[in-house]
């Protein structure tokens, strides 16, 4: 089992509008051996991989694939079902893929989802190895070889807070463009755009940030616009910090001053023993250390989201039962480090708790004249941590007073998202009538325990910071018309690129003559790839963008761009896409460049050469309106008849043909462009350029104007 070729297709392909990886394999002489003449093949790939049971393949059932092994299939067939198991099981979530053969004996592409490349194409490998050990009935570890791939998908996919968002506005519509191997995401295109960094967005001030983490300063702005505060202050030594708790009153709470997670937080200390050990607990974890009033009551976190209430959770402490021989440290380890909702990396709620010498659990034990190796008597319960363990939803319970004094709060510190820390005996009451109190602000708060609670339900914080970026009917989109076909497809969207110029409209252009922005060219190598569409969507600036696509880039990278308003195909000269990629047939060049008519809005225009059979065939595939051009007009005469558009010629000229009007555009002898070069091939380009500008309900004077202006000063080759 070879990889001859891995093609990572970043955006829509032959296969699908999502990311793949597609490899060519070549499984040499096991084309002669499918996989039920092996002996143990299919109990050892069942063993290693029982949850193979829940792929229900081309059958449509559960156990669908194991079947199909049993009965005989083929290692690409195989190595697809066992890459997207292994994603899977290492927490990236991937149920699409194919295997197909070529006309190459024993080649085939297998293609499989891919969120993060790294991650498939280490999955694919180990997948490869996997069958191997199999067919071969080699040992093969499935265990560590998941926990490394879950380790990948850990430090190299997007969090579960930027996940959630972005998952949201997916649901939208809205596109999304990861900008850095971190969180960073852009959502939408263009001047469009909105960006995110896990829960901060491109509204979050820097200043409300830096006040939030100030949390001296926040509790004195809170408090002079009448937000309940614990009174307290900043310390700078031991015996300063006793000296504020005095004057507060105990009971009272040490921190850090830039406190989260509830790190170094040491609440209800009665003694100055205490109140002195705290400081020093506080003093590694943050910059100030401060020393505030006790509130009584649970610690609630609450996501302030645009001003509004988008979700609440409240905290627990964390106890432990002992049972008469086994070491609290031992207790940690059974009773509360093996709650599944506890881990290390940013998909746990909850994090593990250690039992370090300088660990705020193993304060609140010496508080209770224990530690680590302490065995309690059977039955004793011990208080492990206070606070921290922010898990249960009471989103429901939230008194609509709270409700307006924690949006009071994000507002008064600036934050357009906000997670509020307050304490309360009863969240369902007004926090005067308990003495609740606000005891933090956080800037890009962690959104997990409203995503996965202990108890209660779920809440759709991400569609919350969705809808507070983008209005009801905004889709983050720009105007894109996407142009793919075998000729003619860079004239096409350099004339194009000028109407839309003429119409004030800052147009970025990638095609074959280079990449431009409002009719500056910045680069004169080919643009017509994946790499120069993601250039004009990332430009703020860009507010309508015209990509080209050849059939290669379509192959080797798929499309820039998710979805277009207009995509056009010039024509399909079959012949010279052969021989490359293994395509090899007129019906395998179309389902190439079907991806461009695939792709377009339902609002949307598909363009169409109706003189070329096999452009004008991918009609069908258009989710949109389909809009013919054609040098002669017999060619449209039916669509004509049927209500739909065409751009054609009649006596010379250029006629905007519908059941409605016919519009006389413009001569084509007042079309400067037409003096050189291969004129029939030019029309075309001009025509489809035309077309596609109606469908962007560019004017008829501008079109006129743009076309009597048009300078073709590029070198290159004008078809």
């Amino acid at each position: 089992m070879e990889f001859l070729k891995i093609l990572p297709l970043r955006g829509p392909n032959i296969w699908t509008y999502r990311p793949v990886m597609e490899v060519w394999l070549d499984i040499g002489v096991l084309e002669d051996s499918p996989s039920n003449t092996i002996p143990g093949f299919y109990e050892r790939l069942s063993a290693w991989l029982p949850t193979l049971i829940e792929h229900r393949c081309g059958i449509g059932e559960r156990g669908g694939f194991l079947q199909r092994v049993l009965e005989g299939t083929w290692p690409g067939h195989i190595l697809e079902h066992v890459t997207i198991e292994l994603q899977n099981l290492a927490g990236m979530q991937s149920g699409f893929g194919k295997a197909r053969s070529t006309s190459v004996r024993g080649v085939y592409k297998v293609v499989v989802r891919s969120r993060n490349e790294d991650v498939t194409r280490a999955a694919l490998h180990a997948a490869r190895e996997l069958i191997l050990a199999a067919i071969e009935n080699k040992p093969f570890d499935v265990t560590s070889t998941v926990t490394r791939l879950h380790e990948m998908v850990d430090s190299l996919c997007l969090g579960p807070s930027t996940a959630c968002i972005v998952d949201a506005a997916t649901e939208r519509g809205i596109p999304s463009i990861r900008l850095t191997e971190g969180n960073l995401v852009q959502l939408g295109y263009g001047m469009r755009q909105r960006r995110i960094w896990t829960a901060e967005t491109d509204q979050t001030s820097a200043i409300a940030e830096g006040i939030s983490r100030d949390k001296d300063l926040t509790k004195s702005l809170l408090s002079a616009c009448g937000v309940p505060v614990p009174e307290g202050r900043v310390v700078d030594s031991p015996a300063d910090a006793w000296d504020a708790a005095e004057d507060i009153g105990l009971p009272v709470v040490v921190k850090p001053s830039d406190a989260n997670h509830g790190r170094g937080v040491s609440t209800e200390l009665m003694s100055r023993e205490e109140v002195e050990a705290a400081f020093h607990l506080a003093d590694a974890e943050g910059s100030e250390v401060m020393v505030e009033r006790f509130i009584r009551g649970d610690e609630h976190r609450l996501l302030v989201v645009g001003g509004k209430l988008a979700a609440a959770a409240r905290g627990e402490s964390v106890w432990l039962v002992a049972d008469g021989h086994s070491s609290i440290r031992q207790l940690v380890d059974t009773q509360i480090n093996t709650d599944p909702r506890r881990g290390s990396s940013e998909e746990f709620p909850l994090s593990f708790i250690h039992l370090n010498a300088d660990s705020s659990a193993t304060f609140e034990l010496k508080r209770q004249g224990l530690n680590a190796d302490s065995i309690p008597l059977d039955g004793q319960r011990v208080l492990i941590q206070r606070n921290g363990n922010v898990a249960i939803d009471v989103t429901d319970e939230v008194h609509p007073d709270v409700a307006a004094t924690v949006a009071l709060a994000a507002r008064v510190v600036g934050l357009d998202i906000a997670g509020i820390d307050l304490v309360a005996q009863d969240i369902s009451r007004p926090l005067a009538e308990q003495g609740g109190a606000i005891v933090e602000i956080n800037a890009g708060p962690s959104l997990l325990m409203h995503l996965k609670p202990e108890k209660g339900q779920a809440r759709p914080v991400g569609k919350a910071i969705v809808d507070n970026l983008f209005a009801a009917h905004d889709n983050g989109r720009i105007p894109i018309v996407g142009i793919s076909g075998s000729h003619g497809m860079s004239l096409t969207a350099r004339i194009l690129s000028k109407l839309l110029h003429l119409r004030g409209s800052y147009t970025g252009a990638a095609c074959t003559d280079g990449l431009y922005f409002a009719e500056r060219q910045i680069d004169k190598h080919d643009a017509a790839n994946w790499l120069s569409s993601q250039k004009v969507l990332l430009n703020r600036s860009v507010e309508a963008a015209v990509i080209e696509s050849s059939c290669d880039t379509i192959l080797t990278e798929g499309l820039g761009y998710d979805r277009c308003q207009v995509g056009i195909i010039t024509n399909i000269d079959a012949p010279r896409h052969f021989d490359k990629f293994y395509i090899e047939t007129d019906e395998q060049v179309c389902n190439v460049l079907r991806t461009q008519i695939d792709v377009v809005l339902k609002d949307g225009v598909g363009v169409l050469n109706a003189a070329d059979p096999l452009a004008a065939s991918l009609a069908e595939y258009c989710d949109g309106e389909v809009m013919f051009f054609a040098q002669h007009e017999k060619t449209v005469a039916a669509h004509l008849q049927q209500g739909g558009r065409a751009v054609l010629l009649r006596d010379g000229n250029i006629i905007l043909a519908s059941a409605a009007a016919q519009i006389s555009l413009t001569g084509l002898a007042q079309v400067p462009l037409l003096k050189s070069a291969d004129e029939h091939a030019q029309i075309d380009s001009i025509l489809a350029a035309v077309a596609a500008a109606w469908a962007l309900d560019i004017s008829v004077e501008l079109m006129r104007a743009g076309l009597a202006t048009f300078k073709n000063t590029t070198t290159k080759e004008a078809i």
